[in-house]
């Protein structure tokens, strides 16, 4: 390509660099614009709605040109990336002033969703993760295989990083855990080896990698390079294949993308998804736990009403924190502990919230200063967050109950000095940009006071000159000015073109006036330009000094950080403790969960302060191990289920529960199953889905469980409901292994009957007053069993038309009136229509189907894509 000279030089240079990076779009730095060309040219126009225009190139005619300005380019890439583009920053890699011939250019880095660190790019309380998914290669001890009716697809290796942050994390787990642990993490980018991007069980975006990257002996080579170790045992990786080649094909990315990215990955965790609750897709939607299923916007959701943090790191930890609920008993009581001695001192708590609200991101500033890309301004953020720090520490000690609390902030040492060094350096009111001058302040450095100086008085002595020129030539509107072209120069109208002395030499003819220069004003320029020219150098120089030593010190400053973000979150939780009236629970390993006045802590805050009727709940598994709740429609059945399950995981991350009181016992999982009408899990849940999240529950509970059923067999024929809910309790109550502590919801009000022959079952039913043909729900909680569900009083409520409804009313006083000749309403004896489906084992009612499958020589990936294959199949079935 750079042999053809029919190509001008900046074509052929634009043609060789995107011809490295053909998967991206290239913006390619011209001046003041990063300028697109050819078909990169048409999609920018297209996606950013901006113009598309075109260029001459000589023999190459007109190409396709749209540009975008570079002091704007963070709104433009946003847009883009949000789209799944990938964009090359190409840069000039000289100041074209100095420059003969073509200025040299190069791409410094490729922006993707998961390698993204402009501030404006980044959602502040969340991490952005790049992830890399490794499935186990297909050997012959790897291949997927039934095993006990069950699909084993083999192992996964994930990793992840937030390279804003620096979190960096590994594991190895079983591939169908793997897809729900990537769905935890909520990916913007996800890694896979080619042909896995159209696996549609992967999350975020999914960008195909050379399979070689996936291989663990290179990936060991390359982790061991990167952080400069002979083996990887002390990062806890060592005798995880796929765990560490995940996290090689992380920085195999990062090198080709990011390579300035590459000095910020200092720290490596191999982590075990066992070390905390497991919370499977479904429940984390059901329970609304990040964002509302009806508007998928954090807003109603569990975090919305729990993130009182001040700082972005501490929305961020919080919100891992509501991800990975605890089972340990020692770590749970000692945030117990720290959230109630911010509880129990006020005026503490007060001062400290006040102090963390001023307090800024520090992760992400540490972490532009050490990838070379932050800003004067950013600096003195930093500066301002580090110097915040010894006034957290002294807020902590002046309240005697939260003392204990001022061992997480470290005092003094090398914290101090940088916030010292960039005080001295940088000035307090510094330009936004780098390249801009007046970063540097006085008496930093006694050479750039000096060249500041000497163009100080250059500039009094050209104010001098102005004066003294305008008194010899008589000419009062004479000025200096100066433009980048002609540099400095003498202005004199048209009208006063005749006083102009014959030592004036002419630089540029206007329309209304003549530009002239003289030795002296030549002189001056000189001597202005080149202090200036120098002193703009030496302060972006000095700049960088100040940055490279801020940076050495990262690591303390993200420990600073991480100490910092743990207090917001022990503050927010004390905080919404205070706020909404939470009390400590009291946590223990036995089998009991005991909740007197339990409130739901996302509805209570839509309704007026006392409006929510709080509700007790119990259960143990050796005694009332099943809850049989009954009762009408709009009773508050769901939000009782869901509020005991959100109580429980609150006191599971530490929290202050919404109760007068509570004894919980740790449970080790929380399961739900709710239908698609309270608009808690997908629009398009079937009874396949129903029976499949209903088999995963009966797959995985243990006696430590909680088990959250809401209607299950509603999705089928009345009969064929009943059955398969009467047999989940059964199972549920008989198996030894099993006997998780469960709430069962149901308009089945048969199932009130097997309180009688199963012992740890019991009834409960929700209060409804009847007065003059009207229904008022009580949302009290009874013992007992329902039998009515007022459905037609709903209908009402909702509006369906009076002719309906009249009609309805009509239609179940027949059927209530039709009895055979045993008394039995006739419904009862009404016979299934249609096939029954039996209950689903793990993988669902396609295990028929997967049995008669061949899956010799099927990859793991390839068994994974087939089994969703045939999961659509069934659901469109």
């Amino acid at each position: 390509m750079s042999s053809d000279t029919s190509l001008t030089p900046i074509r052929r240079q634009y043609l060789e660099l995107k011809a490295r990076y053909p998967g991206a779009i290239l913006f390619f730095r011209l001046g003041d614009f990063y300028e697109t060309f050819d078909q990169d040219a048409e999609l920018v126009a297209r996606e950013l709605e901006i113009t598309l225009t075109s260029r001459p190139l000589g023999k190459q005619g007109r190409v396709p040109l749209a540009g975008v300005p570079y002091h704007a380019v963070e709104g433009y890439l946003s847009k883009l990336i949000a789209k799944g583009y990938r964009v090359a920053i190409c840069e000039q890699l000289a100041d074209p002033a100095k420059t003969r011939g073509i200025v040299p250019r190069g791409v410094v880095r490729v922006v993707t969703p998961g390698t993204v660190v402009e501030p404006q790019l980044l959602a502040s309380k969340q991490n952005n993760y790049l992830v890399a998914f490794a499935p186990a290669r297909p050997t012959q001890a790897g291949r997927p295989t039934l095993r006990a009716g069950r699909l084993d697809l083999g192992q996964a290796g994930i990793a992840y990083i937030d390279i804003t942050t620096s979190a960096f994390g590994v594991t190895q787990l079983p591939l169908e855990q793997a897809l729900a642990e990537l769905e935890r993490l909520g990916p913007a980018e996800v890694l896979a080896p080619a042909g896995a991007e159209e696996l549609p069980v992967l999350p975020g975006v999914v960008t195909p990698v050379a399979d070689a990257w996936f291989d663990p002996e290179r990936a060991q080579a390359r982790l061991k390079q990167h952080f400069g170790v002979a083996t990887l045992e002390g990062y806890g990786c060592q005798g995880l294949p796929w765990a560490t080649a995940a996290a090689g094909a992380v920085l195999a990315y990062l090198e080709e993308t990011q390579p300035a990215a590459l000095s910020l990955v200092t720290r490596l965790h191999t982590y075990s998804t066992d070390q905390w609750m497991y919370l499977d897709p479904q429940t984390r939607r059901n329970l609304e736990l990040f964002q509302r299923s009806r508007s998928s916007t954090p807003e109603g959701s569990l975090l919305a009403v729990l993130d009182l943090t001040r700082t972005a790191m501490g929305g961020r930890m919080l919100r891992r924190w509501l991800e990975r609920p605890l089972l340990e008993m020692e770590p749970l009581l000692r945030r117990q502990d720290a959230v109630e001695a911010l509880y129990r001192t006020a005026m503490a708590r007060s001062e400290v919230l006040h102090l963390l609200g001023r307090m800024p991101d520090l992760e992400r500033l540490i972490n532009r200063v050490r990838a070379g890309y932050a800003t004067p301004r950013e600096l003195v953020a930093l500066r301002e967050g580090l110097e915040l720090a010894p006034r957290l520490r002294e807020a902590l000690e002046r309240g005697e109950g939260s003392r204990p609390l001022a061992s997480l902030v470290p005092s003094g040492g090398t914290c101090a000095d940088l916030a010292a060094l960039i005080g001295a350096a940088i000035r307090p009111d510094p330009p936004a940009a780098r390249d801009q001058s007046e970063v540097i302040r006085r008496g930093f450095s006694p050479e750039l006071d000096g060249l500041r100086d000497a163009a100080a008085g250059a500039q009094e002595r050209l104010a001098g000159l102005e004066r003294r020129e305008r008194e010899r030539t008589g000419i009062r509107s004479l000025k200096v000015g100066y433009n980048k072209v002609f540099g400095y120069y003498l202005e004199i109208s048209n009208t006063h073109r005749r006083l102009v002395p014959p030592d004036y030499l002419r630089k540029q003819t206007l329309v209304g006036a003549e530009r002239f220069y003289t030795p002296e004003l030549k002189e001056l320029e000189i001597a202005i330009l080149h202090a200036q020219e120098r002193a703009l150098e030496l302060e972006q120089e000095l700049f960088r000094q100040v940055c490279a030593q801020v940076a050495a010190a990262g690591e303390q400053v993200l420990d600073l950080a991480s100490a910092l973000a743990e207090l917001d979150c022990y503050g927010a939780l004390a905080e919404a403790a205070e706020r909404y009236g939470y009390v400590r629970p009291t946590l223990n390993g036995g089998d009991a969960i005991r909740i007197v006045d339990g409130r739901h802590p996302v509805v209570e805050r839509f309704l007026e302060d006392g409006a929510f009727v709080p509700n007790d709940a119990l259960l143990q598994n050796e005694d009332c191990q099943i809850a049989i709740i009954t009762g009408p429609n709009m009773a508050g059945k769901s939000t009782y289920l869901r509020q005991v399950a959100l109580i429980v995981l609150m006191a599971q991350i530490g929290s202050y529960v919404p109760a007068a009181a509570a004894t919980i016992g740790l449970v080790d999982r929380i399961f739900t199953r709710v239908g698609a009408q309270d608009d808690l899990a997908r629009g398009e849940s079937t009874f396949m889905v129903e029976m499949a999240e209903t088999a995963n529950i009966l797959r995985h509970a243990t006696r430590r469980s909680l088990v959250v059923l809401d209607e299950i067999g509603r999705g089928t024929s009345t009969y064929d409901g009943i059955s398969i809910a009467r047999a989940v309790v059964e199972l549920l109550h008989n198996s030894p292994p099993l006997a998780a502590k469960t709430l069962f919801a149901t308009h089945y009000h048969e199932l009130t009957a097997l309180s009688g022959y199963l012992p740890r079952v019991r009834n409960f039913t929700f209060a409804v007053a009847e007065e003059g043909g009207s229904v008022v729900f009580l949302r009290r909680i009874l013992p007992g069993g329902g039998d009515k569900s007022y459905g037609i009083h709903v209908a009402r409520l909702a509006g369906l038309p009076e002719s309906v409804v009249r009609r309805a009313e009509e239609v179940l006083q027949e059927l209530e009136g039709q009895r055979s000749g045993d008394g039995r309403p006739l419904r009862e004896h009404r016979k299934p229509e249609g096939r029954q489906l039996p209950l689903l084992d793990s993988v669902g009612a396609l295990r028929e189907e997967l049995l008669s499958v061949d899956l010799n020589g099927l990859t793991p990936l390839e068994a994974l894509n087939l089994l969703y294959q045939l999961q659509q199949k069934a659901r469109d079935g």
